[in-house]
């Protein structure tokens, strides 16, 4: 049974000429660096977060191009482009952050990023969209042909190779100050549907005030050549997106991306794998309830790979209902007999904590189906925030394409575990007690991968109930405007939701 159905969890799925992935920053970031030069008519960039001061190129490949006199640092390499090609235009899109983020985001963009540039350089803020939302979608395009999607922004602090080593010292920011190891996904496509997600960027900045972007005729599709990507053997790849209604009056709603997550999971007969920065989407959580509830279906394997630790206003708001329905599930899993892991790679070494942040957003299911993009598992994704996903589908698993979607999670898999470049990847291969092979992986101290297990203060039953409520504002799956608020807030009552914050203030003072 074919999980993709156009019109329903997809936009389409559409003729690709090369498609695969590109595993961790320093891979993305190269293929972009050396694709954006071969630019001639126009680049086009939209994200959650772009830093002008984001170094591309690391190490000797950052001394290579400094040598040939091209600039690495994100800003200066876009505006020496477009002094040394005639005619090229760069476009970048950019979600017109709230000021909850504001420490954490680069003031003045617009004028860094346009009014002190080339005249070819075009940067706009984008805020036209849901109340409460955000415009989470990642998505580059190259003169037409060539578009790289998923989960990366290229911003500050993201950048890391696939060995995500304790200490490396090209892992700086533009301060040159060192941050923890970072595992993310992007994906690439040549081929007509370039031409689909140029609409998109094209109907995005039209809706952000830009005007309307007449953009020169697109090249033939480029003949690309990326050894450090994970080729995928398709002639079709998906587009999902979701998008919450501006207004009653605007609807104009897309939930193709929790439909396509419903329809997956319910569709798996031997595994689903997923890796993700959180994991708190309703959708999705009794998605999986039914998948195990479900008479006379096989018993499945779930897997998830989700960071050890949160920021700690994320850990608070979303950390705590996560931990809470990770609970359920491992609870509803030993009952039907199905097998329910959740991994991070955070072991201890020395007693010193060694972790990856997990910011990549994969779903697979059955080695057969492979979906990446900007969804976070969260209700925020799969309702409200602009998102954009591609999927992957194979008829089973024994085709050249299962083949290759199989490969892509043993391969992710023996980088969890500390052994990317040592051949590991047979290890992971088999789907057969996959969840027992990493159990007991989880038990080797030299092993990167380990259960994931919540802090003793997440077990305060009166800190959840003091969140619950807040935590429906922080992440709802639709526009935030006020009668919602009023509607989440009369859900427990007003009155309960102000003894909640008087709570939470209490014990965060005396603390947990």
């Amino acid at each position: 049974m074919s999980i993709l159905k156009p019109g329903t969890n997809c936009m389409g799925m559409y003729q690709v000429d090369a498609t695969g992935l590109l595993v961790d920053a320093c891979d993305y970031y190269r293929a972009f660096y050396r694709y954006a030069l071969k630019a001639r008519r126009y680049i086009l960039l939209a994200g959650w977060q772009f830093d002008s001061e984001v170094q591309l190129l690391r190490g000797e490949e950052a001394q290579a191009a400094q040598q040939a006199g091209i600039e690495a640092r994100l800003l200066n390499f876009l505006e020496s482009l477009c002094e040394q090609t005639p005619g090229l235009e760069v476009y970048i899109l950019a979600w017109d952050f709230s000021a909850v983020f504001a420490l954490e985001r680069e003031w003045f963009q617009d004028v860094l990023f346009d009014w002190t540039t080339n005249e070819r350089m075009h940067f706009r803020f984008d805020s036209r969209h849901a109340a409460g939302a955000t415009h989470h979608q990642k998505f580059v395009i190259v003169d037409g042909s060539l578009a790289f999607v998923g989960g990366m922004d290229i911003c500050a602090s993201r950048w890391d190779d696939r060995y995500h080593l304790k200490l490396n010292p090209l892992r700086v920011d533009g301060t040159g100050k060192p941050y923890g190891s970072y595992h993310d996904i992007q994906s690439y496509h040549t081929g007509s549907i370039v031409q689909e997600l140029l609409h998109l960027f094209i109907e995005r900045w039209a809706a952000a005030g830009g005007g309307e972007l007449v953009l020169p005729h697109a090249e033939p599709s480029l003949s690309i050549d990326l050894p450090e990507g994970i080729e995928l053997p398709a002639n079709l790849v998906a587009i999902s997106r979701t998008r919450a209604s501006l207004s009653k009056l605007e609807p104009g709603q897309l939930f193709e991306i929790r439909h396509l997550f419903v329809d997956a999971i319910m569709a798996a007969d031997r595994l689903i794998y997923l890796e993700n920065q959180y994991f708190s989407s309703q959708a999705i959580y009794w998605s999986l309830i039914s998948r195990m509830t479900c008479p006379d279906r096989p018993p499945i394997q779930i897997v998830m790979m989700l960071p050890d630790r949160l920021p700690f206003t994320e850990q608070l708001f979303l950390g705590l209902p996560q931990m809470k329905m990770l609970r359920s599930l491992e609870q509803v899993a030993q009952q039907t007999g199905h097998r329910f892991a959740v991994y991070c790679t955070a072991c201890l070494e020395n007693g010193e904590r060694l972790r990856t942040f997990i910011h990549s957003k994969l779903l697979m299911v059955d080695d057969r189906f492979l979906s990446v993009g900007s969804a976070n598992a969260t209700n925020r994704s799969m309702g409200l925030d602009t998102e954009l996903n591609v999927s992957w589908e194979a008829p089973d698993a024994e085709t050249p394409l299962g083949a290759a979607i199989r490969d892509v999670r043993a391969s992710l898999l023996a980088e969890h575990a500390g052994l990317y470049g040592q051949v590991a990847e047979p290890l992971f291969t088999p789907v057969e007690d996959l969840t027992a092979r990493l159990d007991l992986m989880a038990d080797d101290p030299d092993s990167r991968i380990c259960r994931y297990a919540a802090e003793s203060s997440e077990e305060n039953s009166e800190l959840l109930a003091a969140l619950e409520p807040i935590a429906r504002v922080v992440d709802p799956e639709k526009p935030v405007d006020g009668e919602f608020v009023f509607e989440s807030l009369t859900n427990y009552e007003t009155s309960s939701f102000a003894r909640g914050i008087r709570r939470l203030s209490q014990i965060l003072l005396v603390g947990i």
